[in-house]
């Protein structure tokens, strides 16, 4: 009877340590869990932070304390300051390290590629680095790439147009001494002379389309919106052109819908197609055709000015806009080109609500197409096909699209 009951007791025991034993581990095993929660930096961001990072209108990155991104603003992935929740660029990486090491906030200019491609676009942003709780750092970015360029763009139109009235006047001023030596040979005078009145028509040309340019450009320039009629603006730009034309041997023909109206502008919209063409009959050769082929697109009219030119290279393409840029500078000088007119119908289309389109392939011609709202949408339905040919066109006025199919 004694061994049984010292056999139970033992049996009791066991049982006792091993339910303790079992207590104790499952206490320990949460003690850890609890110990790393608090030991492991705060990942999550409050509903307050988020918040608050949406509601700003800077570019924002949020990062945890081993530089992780814990939230970013849509535009950082844009501009690229984020890829794969890191920080993309050394030079920012550094200052957000500087601001850890001493722990007060930095702001800084930088520029900043937009991707790791050789080349590509560089973004200048103002920034400013704040240390905050938690070892979290926050960057705000403000991307200040339009106003750099805006203020280059100044800079190279102020030294632009300082170098193209120097070229005339000073070829003026050599002219006039140059006659001025020869003034016993009349016909070296009338010969210099002719040359005076080709570089005046030149300079007050230039000076003009500079005038032009500028109000167009001006902040508080307004169209004064009232009913166009195309055909109108059609046969004023053709017949301030025609003289020229004939001079180059060039016809002009015009065709599609030039019952249209629009809403802008007379006069500028006179300025912006007589420009487009000047730039084709300069560019075309004898014996050749400049067309005009107008049609709508939904509520859009399209002007389309078709010549059958040299063509342009793709990296001419994105710089025939630009201010003073001329495609052959020898030709345009021979010419009278300002490097202004194409800039100009950029300006007028855009004052118009419209845009300007441009295609063009070397040794295939060029087709500039202008595109403004019509005035009335009742009053010119679409057609279902392009408007027809003009008259005795040796090639219509496609539309950008079907130039490229061809």
């Amino acid at each position: 009877m004694e061994d049984i009951w010292v056999i139970v007791g033992v049996g009791l025991l066991g049982l006792f340590v091993g339910v303790s034993a079992a207590f104790a581990f499952r206490f320990s095993e949460a003690e850890q869990r609890q110990e790393g929660a608090t030991d492991s930096p705060p990942t999550a961001v409050s509903e307050e932070v988020a918040a608050l990072l949406s509601a700003l209108r800077s570019t924002s990155v949020l990062l945890g304390p081993d530089d992780e991104v814990l939230r970013a603003s849509a535009d950082a992935y844009g501009a690229g300051l984020v890829r794969a929740g890191q920080l993309t660029h050394p030079a920012l990486s550094e200052l957000v390290a500087r601001v850890r090491r001493t722990g007060t906030s930095a702001e800084e200019q930088m520029l900043v590629p937009r991707s790791s491609v050789p080349g590509s676009d560089r973004l200048a942003f103002d920034l400013r680095v704040t240390p905050m709780s938690g070892g979290r750092v926050l960057v705000l970015a403000e991307d200040r790439t339009a106003e750099r360029r805006v203020e280059e763009v100044r800079r190279d139109f102020v030294a632009n147009v300082s170098h193209e009235l120097k070229t005339p006047v000073g070829a003026i001023a050599l002219l006039a001494e140059t006659a001025a030596d020869a003034a016993e040979d009349p016909e070296a005078v009338r010969h210099f002379a002719a040359s005076m009145q080709r570089e005046t028509s030149r300079l007050s040309a230039l000076v003009q389309e500079i005038i032009e340019l500028s109000r167009l450009q001006a902040p508080e320039s307004e169209v004064d919106f009232v009913d166009v009629a195309l055909g109108e603006v059609i046969d004023e730009a053709v017949d301030r052109v025609r003289v020229e034309a004939d001079a180059r041997q060039v016809s002009i023909a015009v065709g599609g819908r030039t019952d249209l109206h629009v809403l802008g502008d007379h006069s500028l919209l006179v300025t912006a197609l007589r420009n487009l063409l000047d730039n084709a009959l300069r560019y075309s050769p004898e014996d050749t055709q400049v067309s005009i082929g107008v049609r709508t697109t939904a509520d859009i009219a399209e002007i389309a000015v078709v010549d059958q030119g040299v063509g342009l290279t793709p990296e001419q393409q994105k710089r025939v806009f630009e201010r003073f840029y001329r495609v052959d500078a020898a030709r345009s000088r021979a010419t009278g080109g300002t490097g202004l007119g194409l800039s100009i119908v950029k300006h007028v289309a855009a004052n118009h609500g419209g845009e300007v389109r441009l295609w063009s392939a070397p040794g295939r011609g060029s087709t500039f197409t202008l595109r403004i709202p019509v005035a009335d949408v009742d009053a010119a339905p679409v057609p279902t096909e392009g408007g027809p040919a003009p008259t005795g066109a040796q090639h219509s006025a496609p539309t950008n699209t079907e130039r490229e199919d061809q």
